[in-house]
């Protein structure tokens, strides 16, 4: 489990850093997070800065430059070496790192450290997925690689401490395709020295054009013309015509006029697809100052068209894309906003908090892009096509009888998710684990019982029958984001995001606030923690 250090005092370093200190274990309910300057107000210095990519490239380099400096003052081994892959920094010049850790040059699995620096650049805060010490009696694999049929990659040795047992391990990705025709990398890690499998996972996460569900809307392209948002980071949307691999061809067109709001013009699922990716974009970079999935202000790709009656939508790191299929028939296809924006958040998810597609944390990985799905559709409002709501999937009706695919605010009526958490939540398939964060989430924002919002009925109801409160969904995506960004890590489990969820409160809010208690209430009415004392 991923632990939290803070600072005993600040004392200076002779070198690179700043400040540091001895680092002392303290929980969030002894006090370490403090208060806004006036609790219940949103303290505007805890919201993310918005960095241009040179910005955030010179922050990144700024800690690749002390990283020995920062591994030593934090007690690594001299074998041990930080890489940055993740910065946020706050309009108050507090700066928030993520490290990935290597040892001997092997990359450890489960080793992630994030620094929380003050303004001033004292570290303030130190959050380990691991504590125990990362150290292997030898590098040299006593058992060779297990084969994979069609391998998506060279095995890799690394060092798996995730389990808080570092031992030396394999890791191995298997290629081709699933059953239902969706792409497979599917990560095996087995250990070095007996063969035992340890851990494994998907690297595939599920999940003035005329649209099919969002009415005639405006698009950003390249003059020429092609589906290129030069406004976005060059974002591009290319038909692969019932193909499963590669690109395709780039959609482009004589006079700037896309689809005409039938799947049988095969521009219609690309100026869904396109558009759902652009306001995506703007919701990230208007609401986070989040300028792209990484931060950097490139855009991603998406691929239309999948498959022949491909009945899904998926994220994959490895080509840094968005894939949808054409649904049932080749008449449905899975491009709507929030299927759009839930498969563009998975990226997000992997460039900060990097949650693995398994167990808890892949529930929570599911969950997160449900989360800002609603709020991608809330901040687009398109009353007349597509009202906001806490609904997954309503628009593309995959089932054929107007189902969403999942319901937030009681996940179980899709016959399959779970509405609260128990021990074993852990052991089911992502998808439906999610539905205690998403049933978290929807509280939070909107509070327990029954009501109407935007023409959808809900009816919420809580693990221990008492009624919770809602604070709004503005509140709450800042919340979950701050979070998601700053104090999350791949394993986050369900407890550790309540802590989390609570520090990224104190941090808006103010310990004292409302919106604070609201979070303890919403996780207790899912059966994670318990109500706080009244």
């Amino acid at each position: 489990m991923r632990t939290t250090h803070t600072p005993r005092r600040r004392t200076t370093l002779a070198s690179a850093l700043v400040a540091t200190a001895a680092l002392l274990g303290v929980a969030l309910q002894s006090g370490t997070a403090s208060a806004g300057p006036e609790d219940g107000r949103l303290d505007t210095g805890e919201l993310p800065a918005k960095l241009s990519a040179p910005q955030r490239a010179a922050l990144l380099q700024e800690a690749e430059d002390r990283s020995a400096a920062t591994a030593e003052a934090l007690g690594l081994g001299p074998r041990e070496r930080l890489m940055p892959r993740d910065v946020v920094k706050n309009r108050n010049g507090a700066v928030h790192v993520r490290y990935e850790r290597t040892y001997a040059g092997l990359p450890v699995l489960g080793g992630e450290v994030t620094v929380h620096r003050a303004a001033d650049g004292a570290i303030e805060r130190v959050a380990k997925e691991t504590d125990a010490t990362v150290k292997v009696a030898s590098t040299d694999a006593e058992r060779k690689a297990p084969g994979v049929r069609k391998a998506a990659a060279k095995p890799r040795k690394v060092v798996w401490a995730a389990d808080g047992k570092p031992r030396l391990a394999w890791e191995t990705v298997a290629g081709g395709t699933r059953k239902d025709g969706t792409p497979n990398e599917l990560h095996t890690v087995t250990d070095a020295r007996t063969g035992a499998e340890l851990a494994s996972w998907q690297g595939v996460h599920q999940g003035t054009g005329h649209s099919q569900y969002s009415g005639t809307v405006e698009l950003g392209t390249q003059p020429s013309y092609t589906m290129t948002d030069t406004g976005r980071g060059n974002h591009r949307t290319y038909n692969l015509n019932r193909a499963t691999s590669g690109f395709g061809t780039l959609f482009s067109d004589p006079d700037d006029e896309w689809g005409n709001g039938s799947p049988s013009n095969p521009q219609t699922a690309g100026v869904d697809a396109h558009y759902g990716a652009g306001v995506t974009w703007d919701y990230y970079r208007d609401v986070h100052g989040r300028l792209g999935i990484r931060g950097d202000g490139v855009g991603a790709r998406s691929r239309v068209r999948y498959g022949n009656n491909y009945v899904n939508a998926f994220w994959q790191d490895s080509c840094f894309c968005m894939t949808y299929g054409d649904g049932q028939g080749n008449q449905r296809p899975l491009t709507s906003v929030d299927v759009a924006a839930h498969e563009m958040t998975h990226g997000v998810t992997s460039n900060t908090a990097g949650l693995r597609y398994r167990g808890e944390s892949g529930g929570l990985n599911e969950a997160t892009s449900d989360i800002f799905a609603a709020a991608v559709e809330f901040k687009v409002d398109n009353a007349q096509y597509d009202p906001a709501d806490y609904l997954v999937g309503e628009k593309v009706d995959i089932y054929g009888n107007g189902n969403p695919l999942r319901y937030m605010d009681r996940p179980s009526r899709d016959g399959r998710s779970k509405d609260y958490w128990y021990s074993g939540i852990g052991n089911i398939d992502v998808h439906y684990s999610s539905g205690v964060a998403n049933h978290f989430f929807y509280l939070l924002s909107e509070g327990s019982g029954a009501k109407e919002i935007n023409g959808v009925r809900y009816d919420s109801p809580t693990y221990d029958n008492q009624p919770v409160t809602g604070i709004g969904i503005n509140d709450a995506e800042r919340i979950w984001f701050k979070a998601l960004s700053e104090e999350m890590g791949p394993g986050t489990d369900y407890h550790q995001a309540r802590t989390d969820t609570l520090t990224a409160a104190a941090k808006l809010f103010g310990q004292n606030s409302t919106q604070y208690e609201a979070v303890a209430h919403a996780w207790a009415a899912v059966n994670v923690g318990s109500r706080p004392a009244s």
